[in-house]
Formats: C-alpha cells, structure tokens, sequence
C-alpha cells in the first residue's frame, strides 16, 4: 500500500486476494481483519500523512496543498474500492483528514499570502470551493471558514464605507450595500454550496454595517431616499424597467438586515405620499410592485396603509371626475376656478399639519361648492382640508407680462391680499391669514428672499422678522411664463422618529398584552425574552423599554404580580 501511494505499480489482484484471506477466516465476522490488518494499516497510514503533512505545509500555498489534500482523499477512497474491504472506508477517510487537515486547520486558513482571507480578497472560487468540500467533512470545521468569511465581510463592508462616505451623494452607500450583498450572496451560493451557516454568518454581518448611520442618517432613511430617486419622475437614478425591477428586489432583501424596519416603513410612507400628491410617480406600475414584494417578504400589516394611499389616489380621481359632472349639471354651483380635490382617508396617510388659514374669498366658494357635492355622496363623513399640500395657478399681472405663478395654497393667499392693497406690513398678513409665526416666515422667505422675488420687502435683507413691510414686485421678469415657486422645506426626519418611537410603544404594549393573553402566567424574564422575540422583526426593542411597559400595564391593571413569588407575572382577563 505504502508503494502505490509513492507511485510505484503493485499488483492489485493479489493484494485484494491476500486481504480476502483476513475476512474469509473471520467467517462473517471481521476481527481478524480488523486486528490482524486495518489496525496497523491505519496506524501506517496516519504516520504516513503526517510526514507528507508536515512537509507540505511548510512548502505549498494554501490552495497547492488543499489540491493535493483532494487527491489524496479521491486516491485513497479509490484505494478501498478496489482492495480494501467497505468497511474501512469511513475509517481510512478520517485518518487521512485528521492528518492533512485537522491538525492544520489553523496554519492552512490563515496562510499569509494565501490562506482563506487572500483567497476571499482575490476572488478565487474554485479554492473556496474546495476549501468548502474538504472542510465540510470535519466536525467543527466549517465553523472557522466561517468565522473568518464573517472578518472579511464586516471589513470589506466598512472599507467601502468610508469610502462611500468620501461621496457626496447618499445613493453611493446604497448601492455599495447592494454590491456587497450580490458579491457575499455569489460566494454563499457558488463556493459555500448555500450553507445556512454561511448564510448565518453573512446576516450577522451584514447586520452590523447596515445599522450604523451614515452622513447623519440612518440606513433607513438612506434606503427610502434611493428607493425614491427610482420611484419619481426626474429621479437620479435612470434604469430600465427590468433594471427597476430587479433593484427593486434587491433593495426589499437588503432591508432584512436592517433592525428599523418600521422606521422604513414610516420615511417611505412620507416619501411616497409627496410622489403620489405631487404627481412625480414615474410608474404606478413600479410602485404597487415594490409594496407586493414589501408584503411577501414583511406580512401584510408592513404594507396596509401604503397599499391603501395607492387605492385613495385611484378613487379620488373617479370622484374628481363625479365633481366635474356635479358642477355641469349645476352650472350656478361652478365657482369659476378650476378646482382639483383629492380625498385621502384619515388614518392611512402621514399625519399632516392643518391650520385654520383664512381663504381669499374666490377659494372659499370653492370649498363651500366641493362641501355640498361631498354631503350628496358621503353624509356622515367629515372633510378636514390640508392647505399645506395644495398647489394653485394663479396669474401675476406684471409691468413687463403676465407669468403663471404655481404656488402653494399659503403663498396664493398671501399673494391675492395684494389686490387690495398695494403696500402691507407683516402683522397685517399675519391677521389677515391667521397664520402662525412659523409658516408665515416660511412663505413671506420664499415670495421676497429667494430666487423669485415676487414682493419686495423693507428692510431689504435675507431674513423675515414681524416688523418688515411687503409690497407687490410690479417690475418682476423672468424669461418663462410659468414658474414654480417652492416654499422651503420643514424637516420632518425629527417628527417621523418621534412619531415612530410612540408607535413602538404601543407595539411592545400589544406584544405583551397579546403574549399573556395566551399564556396567563410567565416569569418576568421570560415574558421580557419573548417580547423581544416576537417584536424584533420590526425593530430592535429595548429591555428597559419592555420592562417599564410591563410596569406601565401593572398600574392600568391589565397585569398583575403573583403575590407569593413577585418575579410571576399573571393576565388579568
């Protein structure tokens, strides 16, 4: 045996013949070939590789000798089917891995230059795939490939974030994610034959370099905002529709590593709700496909009330066009404006700021007119109007021409008092809108401080304080007939996550409530443990959170402690 692993031809006929002998001796049962033969063959056999072993090691590069590993192994498997009785397969294959790769385990994966890290860096498969079919076989032995595998990907993952960081678009981190996770995924699937440890290995990781913030916002945030360069008209990001689609996917995995999921939801429902108000949905096609794939992978509750504003935007266009029979069947009813009202059902959309603006005269005989025909179809419903999301087209009679002003409801209204006075101070508009402070500043900056200054205003300077005066900018020009005047932006980040941080509180409430509805009695600890169970699905829980909801819900006497051992805690149906 010792000379045909050296190379040397032997007659393999006799040996299997001499070694019959043993079995046949044994008369079905194996202790002589087990005593008188295997023992000191596999003895042999061990001292064997462990020469070459320990040579080989010193020698070759990582992926040389888990060659001749294979060989080995393949030689020796063939060695049993032609001599070797069945039995010492299983046997003869331990020895053989206990010397070439066990004892080696560590010196073989971190190789300098060629170990498991140089071969992750370089990309080689095929090694990989070996390094797999040979370490699969171990006990234990996968764990340290995946150990290192896991190193490799939370570093590769920070290095490209900081060189992300280096960007200055927030798309840049995105994308990197989805690249990481496509090239991770590759090595999961090709060379780690889809293990669950792999896969495990590869989530933990991954999990670590999502949840961290970046620019100042959260991963969350950074995923709603690429998914909305896709999702909108004019969107940076220019793909085909297979190209949306297959992002789209990709985007839905990448969020299963993020623990804020319900923070997600809560940023796309705003982002989607200003695409859907202002029109600037590039595709409604593309939009329900992304809530399906959201729902497959999420349940339906994730996706319910984005679901919902896609199926408002769709009814209030029929009852835009019964508005528009209503009023040509009651001519007297027409106000004299072209009036568009869109009707979203409280609940499903983000809560919206509402205040109590005075409307120009022509504008209230528009709601007064949209009022009755909503009582004909909807008696016992009740219209709150949000003059925040409006847009109105009005017409500014300028020395030079006259320019379509498309502004917000806010700013028309301000802009239509100057039809009556030529000249008005800041408390004047402030009483005559019954504005607060805050949104007043904001739509006076965006008609006199920026790029079109529709009003001029004293003193002549960038910021707008309660003793400044306004008047009509007459001698206004622009080489358009229609512009866009925006008024600036509110950052909501601040009461989305507020917003986000009360809901959670109501979900761990739920949870525990749900969780000893079924179980009626459970030790404190435990009742903490399944919550976070159940809840992290949807977002990380924190355990003093918990614990003080559990408090919270003893004094509302929904829970109680046991009063013989306190650390009980019972439902109290």
């Amino acid at each position: 045996i010792d000379q045909e692993r050296e190379g040397e031809q032997i007659d393999r006929a006799l040996l299997k013949n001499v070694l019959g002998i043993f079995v046949e001796i044994g008369m079905g049962e194996m202790e002589f070939y087990e005593n008188d033969f295997e023992d000191a063959m596999l003895k042999d056999t061990a001292a064997y590789y462990s020469r070459k072993a320990s040579n080989w090691i010193v020698e070759d590069s990582c992926p040389d000798y888990m060659l001749k590993a294979e060989e080995c192994l393949k030689k020796e498997k063939d060695r049993v089917s032609h001599y070797l009785h069945s039995s010492s397969e299983t046997k003869l294959l331990e020895k053989v891995q206990n010397e070439l790769l066990v004892v080696y385990t560590n010196q073989l994966l971190e190789k300098e230059h060629s170990g498991c890290r140089a071969l992750l860096r370089d990309d080689k498969v095929e090694d990989l795939s070996r390094m797999y079919r040979l370490f699969h076989r171990i006990p234990k032995g996968l764990e340290q490939v995946a150990n290192v595998f896991k190193q490799h990907v939370t570093e590769g993952s920070e290095s490209n974030k900081a060189e992300s960081s280096s960007g200055s678009q927030e798309q840049v981190f995105v994308r990197k994610v989805i690249e990481l996770l496509d090239k991770y995924m590759a090595y999961v699937t090709d060379s780690f034959a889809n293990n669950s440890l792999f896969h495990k290995v590869l989530k933990e990781a991954f999990e670590v370099f999502c949840n961290k913030f970046f620019a100042g916002c959260s991963s969350a945030e950074l995923l709603v905002s690429y998914c909305d360069n896709i999702l909108k008209k004019g969107g940076s990001e220019k793909l085909s529709d297979d190209a949306i689609e297959e992002t789209l996917d990709k985007v839905v995995k990448c969020l299963a590593f993020f623990s804020d999921k319900d923070l997600f939801a809560e940023f796309y429902r705003k982002k989607l709700s200003r695409r859907l108000l202002s029109d600037k949905s590039a595709n409604d096609d593309h939009e329900r496909l992304i809530l399906t794939k959201l729902k497959q992978q999420y349940g339906g509750q994730f996706t319910s009330k984005m679901e919902r504003m896609v199926t408002d935007l769709t009814l209030a266009k029929e009852n835009q066009s019964h508005f528009q029979e209503y009023l040509s069947n009651n001519s007297a009813a027409n106000p004299g404006i072209d009036l568009t009202v869109t009707v979203l059902t409280t609940g499903f959309w983000p809560s919206y700021k509402s205040s109590d603006l005075s409307l120009p005269v022509e504008m209230v005989k528009c709601v007064e007119v949209f009022k009755e025909f909503y009582q004909t179809k909807m008696k016992h419903r009740k219209l709150t109007w949000i003059y925040s999301l409006d847009t109105c087209n009005i017409n500014g009679k300028f020395e030079s021409k006259t320019i379509e002003l498309i502004v917000g409801t806010y700013q028309a209204a301000a802009l239509l008092l100057f039809n009556a006075s030529d000249r008005l101070s800041y408390s004047d508009i402030k009483s005559q809108l019954n504005l607060a402070d805050d949104d007043l500043i904001r739509l006076l900056q965006s008609l006199s401080c920026a790029k079109y200054k529709i009003l001029t205003k004293e003193p002549s300077n960038r910021t707008v304080s309660s003793t400044d005066h306004f008047e009509f900018n007459s001698k206004f020009t622009d080489r358009m007939r229609r512009i866009r005047i925006p008024l600036p932006l509110v950052d909501e980040r601040k009461k989305v996550v507020e917003d986000v941080d009360k809901d959670r509180l109501y979900a761990i409430d739920a949870c525990i409530v749900r969780i000893m509805k079924s179980r009626k009695v459970l030790p404190h600890q435990q009742l903490v443990l399944e919550c976070v169970k159940q809840l992290s699905c949807m977002f990380k829980p924190d355990f003093k959170a918990i614990k003080k909801r559990i408090e919270d819900l003893i004094t509302r006497d929904y829970l109680e402690r046991d009063k013989e051992n306190p650390k009980l805690i019972k439902y109290l149906a």
